[in-house]
């Protein structure tokens, strides 16, 4: 069963997910399975060999897949002599490659409960620190775009990567092109319950495989295991 903020706190009145003007969801990890770890880190490396740096830290490629952020991108290219911007174009094509040759092999897949969704009345839509263009051919490969009304991804810049969650940008450009008022966020990581908090939206926080045991240190407005539960917010 989810388990909301407002009944832990003692309210009587959970607000069942049809009320909200919207429902948005993250990505990776929400509606498909996200990418392996290992794909992401050689990804990286084959970017710096491309620039030709064949040995690299594997701090600096921890730092890069775990969520770089421009500063620290500027300060891992200093110290190989990369020019900034060169060296991300050629991370961003490695790593979008690896992504969509993983879903052409199957080795990465679409979670069964995504089609509980379609069951919800209102607008529904996208928004996910990966790719505009990854994120249009997961939707266009799992045959989701119908699923949704907007859909939101970073572009292949530096500084796309300062708009990445926790900062709400696309999440506020969502809202704005539903014309939302209110609007719930499922997602599968702390920065996506940061990101609604900032966004003025409630959240809901998916405790999928790979994020059962996450200790959260912001409270999202909802947990739940899945789609299906999360579908079910709000019933008796």
């Amino acid at each position: 069963m989810f388990v909301s903020k407002q009944a832990t706190i003692g309210s009587e009145y959970v607000r069942g997910v049809t009320e909200y003007d919207a429902v948005l969801f993250d990505n990776d990890g929400v509606l498909i399975e996200p990418p392996a770890r290992d794909t992401q880190s050689e990804a990286t490396r084959a970017a710096f060999r491309e620039m030709g740096v064949e040995t690299t830290d594997r701090q600096h490629i921890a730092d890069i897949v775990d969520g770089v952020t421009v500063e620290r991108l500027q300060e891992i290219c200093t110290a190989y002599d990369l020019d900034v911007d060169a060296f991300w174009a050629a991370r961003e094509r490695h790593d979008e490659r690896s992504q969509l040759d993983a879903f052409r092999a199957g080795a990465r897949g679409r979670y069964d409960d995504v089609a509980a969704i379609t069951d919800l009345p209102q607008s529904r839509g996208v928004v996910s620190n990966n790719r505009h263009s990854t994120v249009t051919f997961v939707l266009d490969f799992f045959d989701l775009g119908s699923s949704f009304d907007v859909y939101y991804g970073r572009e292949k810049t530096v500084d796309s990567l300062r708009h990445k969650k926790p900062d709400p940008q696309y999440l506020n450009r969502a809202l704005a092109d539903l014309d939302a008022e209110s609007a719930l966020y499922v997602g599968d990581s702390e920065s996506d319950v940061i990101a609604a908090k900032r966004a003025g939206i409630d959240s809901v926080f998916v405790r999928r495989p790979h994020s059962r045991d996450v200790d959260l240190t912001v409270t999202p407005t909802y947990e739940a295991d899945d789609l299906h539960e999360v579908v079910a917010i709000g019933d008796d």
